[in-house]
């Protein structure tokens, strides 16, 4: 398994199911916002993933490497998507690129370093630290996980704990208080509500795991 090697038709397979995510748990999404926040956050993720698809047969086959490829799609989010998603999840992609440039593939241990690259710029633009009720609390629990990933690992195991793991810390945002974003103006009338960007920073990474189950 340590031989594993993600090209860049796994991260396009990947943008077409996470599309295909989006659209179904859209109305989940925005219902999660609308508790505490603008109420917006699936259709704007969805607006955003429909470009993505659309212009994901291009990217194949325009893009020189899997950079290019992060960068684009990054980009077609920051321009596509209202909100504060655009921009974080804008920044994400692209911050994801980093260390990618003239790669066709790249090995799982590179993939755990793009995923940090891509939190960190979340961290900087969001400027959120854990606990805050945001997307970063599913984000920093996932980092954990993969930074603790060695050569010789399951990378199929490693990610599905991660994917696990950012579920949990989805779940540990229902009892806070926000301290960033809409709902922080809420106080103690955020708590018992899940935030919605974790929500959905969980399930965007699973679509990661579930294509690379099948790239096995």
């Amino acid at each position: 398994m340590s031989a594993l090697m993600l090209n860049k038709s796994y991260f396009i397979e990947t943008f077409k199911k996470i599309a295909d995510m989006v659209e179904k748990n859209r109305d989940h999404l925005s219902k999660l916002d609308s508790d505490i926040g603008d109420g917006d956050h699936g259709i704007n993720l969805t607006i955003g993933f429909r470009e993505v698809e659309k212009q994901l047969p291009l990217l194949s086959d325009s893009t020189a490497d899997i950079a290019e490829l992060m960068k684009k799609v990054g980009m077609i989010l920051l321009s596509k998507v209202g909100g504060a998603s655009g921009p974080l999840y804008g920044s994400f992609f692209m911050k994801m690129a980093n260390n990618t440039t003239g790669k066709q593939a790249v090995t799982f241990k590179e993939f755990c370093q793009m995923y940090q690259d891509g939190v960190e710029a979340v961290q900087m633009r969001g400027k959120a630290e854990l606990n805050d009720k945001t997307m970063i609390d599913a984000l920093i629990p996932g980092l954990k996980v993969l930074n603790n990933y060695k050569e010789g690992d399951d990378p199929i195991k490693t990610l599905e704990i991660c994917v696990d793991e950012m579920k949990k810390g989805s779940d540990l945002t229902i009892p806070l208080v926000a301290k960033k974003g809409r709902s922080m103006r809420l106080g103690e009338r955020a708590i018992g509500h899940r935030d919605a960007g974790s929500e959905s920073a969980w399930m965007i990474m699973n679509e990661f795991l579930q294509q690379l189950k099948l790239e096995k």
